[in-house]
Order: structure tokens, then C-alpha cells, then sequence
């Protein structure tokens, strides 16, 4: 398909999906044919698609980036949550000579010295093994949601991602923490107990700490940098990130 049909397909999807429930929105993705690969970080959000595709068998890949610096709790997560719905979590990990070139650069910790080592960092744990674990897939299904940061907050149901040339779903887009606490306590989802210690987002463990009350939801990723738009490739343009650009990672 071209880029126009894909934009096309995107924007018909987007609005099917608003009208439906988070069962139905996913259903209708499996449904359409091609590979559906949902990303998880174990988050609460994650946790809530997870449940959703387990409890209704649905015909979609569910896949985790295990970067070698998450949390022990959400490791242990992976395990429980594919006991509990009787699925298989595939685990993809950074590649050795990535993380190799990375440490020759930058130092074990260097991404906390510079923005550029940071994302150099993300490179080689994350949007590496990310293109791997979407290899062939038609559609990439997200956590991603309108409150979880400013950002994110005309985040659409579907859209085209020109970069990877698939489209990307985000499911709980209009969800709240209302409702994903709701749908958790409905349905016995087992959740990473870092969120009850303060951590609304949880991300590789020398990267994040527990909120402040009245900080946004992310503000405890990468805390040490200022900008408040900090993300870490997966979910903008490579493009945009020039670190990234420059870096061979």
C-alpha cells in the first residue's frame, strides 16, 4: 500500500475505533488482516490491552523491550501476567555490540551527562529491539493516552506511522486513570507495585524515579533534564530528535 492509502486507512480506522469499547477496538484491528503487534512496558495502561487481548483470545502479538535496566518488580510482572491470561510476552533485548558502542562512547551512565547520551541510550535499549519486534507488522498497538503528558494530548485512535510504514493504534487514547483503575479491579489485572510507590510511568530504573504530588504523570522520566517534552524515540519521529540523527545508535 502507498503512504496515501495508508494515511487513508488511518483516518477511516480512527474514527471507527472512537465508537467502540476497548474489546471491540482491538478485535477490529485483528480483524483486519496482517500483523497486529502490541508493545508492552508493564505499565498500568499496558496492563489493561494485555487483559483485554488475553481474556478474549485475540489473534495479536504481545511483545515487551526488556532493556536490561527495568525494574526487578517488572520483570517479575512479565511472568505473572503471562500466567494470568495464558499468553507468551516476547522478550527483546539490546543487541551486545549496540550496548558496546554505546558504553565505548558515552560510559555505563553516560546518558545522565547530555540529552544526545540519553537518546543514544534509548537507541540501543529500545528503538533497536523495538524495529525488531515490529519486523512484518501491519499494526502497532500502544498505551499511548491524551493524559498522560501534554504532549500527548491530541494523541488520535489511529494514525499513519510514515517511519516504521504501518499504522499505529492507541486503544486507551480517551481512557482516564478512573476508568483503567476501574477496568484493573473488574477484572483481576495483576499491576506493577511501583505504581502504589509513587510511579505513574515506569520506565528502565536509573531513568525514573517517583512523582511529586501535583506532577504530571511522566515528570518522574528523565527527571534530570528540563524539557518537559522529554520522550525517548518510540513515540515521535526520529526526526525530530537530533540526537538521535547524530548518533550511530
Amino acid at each position: 500500500m502507498t503512504a496515501v492509502t495508508e494515511h487513508s486507512a488511518a483516518k477511516t480506522l480512527n474514527e471507527q475505533l472512537g465508537e467502540r469499547d476497548l474489546a471491540a477496538r482491538l478485535a477490529l484491528v485483528a480483524s483486519l488482516g496482517g500483523r497486529a503487534v502490541f508493545t508492552t512496558s508493564l505499565g498500568i495502561e499496558d496492563q489493561v490491552i494485555t487483559a483485554a487481548i488475553g481474556l478474549n483470545r485475540l489473534p495479536i502479538d504481545v511483545a515487551t523491550l526488556e532493556t536490561g535496566r527495568l525494574f526487578k518488580e517488572t520483570v517479575d510482572l512479565i511472568d505473572e501476567t503471562e500466567e494470568r491470561f495464558g499468553i507468551e510476552i516476547t522478550r527483546f533485548h539490546p543487541r551486545k555490540d549496540d550496548l558496546d558502542e554505546f558504553i565505548a562512547k558515552y560510559g555505563v551512565n553516560g546518558f545522565y551527562e547530555s540529552v544526545e547520551a540519553r537518546h543514544a541510550c534509548c537507541g540501543a535499549r529500545k528503538l533497536k529491539p523495538l524495529a525488531r519486534a515490529l519486523e512484518g507488522a501491519s499494526f502497532w498497538i500502544t498505551g499511548l493516552r491524551r493524559g498522560q503528558s501534554g504532549n500527548r494530548a491530541e494523541t488520535p485512535f489511529a494514525e499513519y506511522d510514515a517511519e516504521r510504514n504501518l499504522i499505529k493504534v492507541n486503544p486507551l487514547a480517551d481512557w482516564d486513570l478512573e476508568t483503567i483503575n476501574a477496568y484493573v479491579a473488574e477484572n483481576a489485572v495483576p499491576v506493577n507495585p511501583l505504581h502504589a510507590r509513587g510511579y505513574p510511568s515506569i520506565g528502565c530504573e536509573p531513568c525514573t524515579r517517583a512523582i511529586k504530588p501535583g506532577e504530571p504523570e511522566r515528570a518522574g522520566r528523565w527527571w534530570w533534564e528540563n524539557d518537559e517534552k522529554r520522550e525517548c524515540g518510540l513515540h515521535v519521529p526520529e526526526a525530530a530528535i537530533p540526537s538521535l540523527n547524530s548518533s550511530s545508535l
